[in-house]
């Protein structure tokens, strides 16, 4: 199975990303395996984080994980992610030569996308997915508005959703949800809070869950 294949069934069964950006590399390693105990299976770790691709080498030598790189802003960082074990490639903005990179790598490429323009380019340069980035106002009502015309996006909001709006965002349309700040607080990833984060996990799971009640 391709990375971009294994990429797109993981989301399409899980709907969920955990999102790892830290300043530690154990307190990294440390809250992400909390997650994963808690049921996530596709993670992402951006390459800010210290020690970023050995982190994404340690994840993806777990066959239960789907793991990926973000912030990925150029062919050097991607072809790096995808040598170290990253199945999909995230970034923030829209860069063409970083989703042809991916593609030509064989990972999924995710780049970011504010408007549906954007959007739009992104699913004709072969994304395997839309990152909305950063939040609209209203992630539900923007995801639901981009796909009445353009039903084929992929759309994959990774920032201004919590446990109050990811059952509404996926049912409007969404492919997936990715959680930051809301699944890792700086304070409890740097404090080593395991079980606070744990328990965050487990009721962003069951938000996710929710949507197809």
């Amino acid at each position: 199975m391709s990375s971009e294949t294994a990429f797109t069934a993981a989301l399409a069964q899980h709907r969920a990303v955990a999102i790892m950006r830290a300043t530690s590399r154990d307190h990294a390693a440390a809250a992400m395996w909390a997650a994963v105990e808690a049921g996530f299976r596709v993670l992402e770790f951006t390459v800010t984080t210290p020690d970023a691709l050995g982190l994404v080498a340690e994840f993806a030598r777990d066959g239960r994980l789907t793991v990926g790189a973000g912030t990925v802003m150029d062919p050097e960082t991607a072809g790096a992610a995808v040598r170290a074990g990253a199945r999909f490639l995230v970034s923030p903005v829209l860069d063409e030569r970083v989703v042809a990179c991916a593609r030509a790598l064989g990972a999924a490429a995710v780049p970011g996308c504010f408007t549906p323009t954007e959007l739009w380019r992104a699913h004709s340069a072969g994304a395997a997915a839309q990152k909305l980035f950063p939040s609209p106002g209203d992630v539900a009502a923007f995801v639901r508005a981009a796909l009445g015309p353009m039903p084929f996006l992929r759309i994959l909001p990774t920032n201004g959703v919590d446990a109050a709006n990811t059952a509404a965002v996926l049912r409007a349309g969404a492919v997936g949800v990715g959680f930051t700040t809301p699944l890792f607080p700086p304070e409890l990833v740097q404090s080593g809070d395991l079980a606070a984060i744990g328990a965050r996990a487990t009721t962003l799971l069951t938000a996710v869950g929710s949507a197809a009640a």
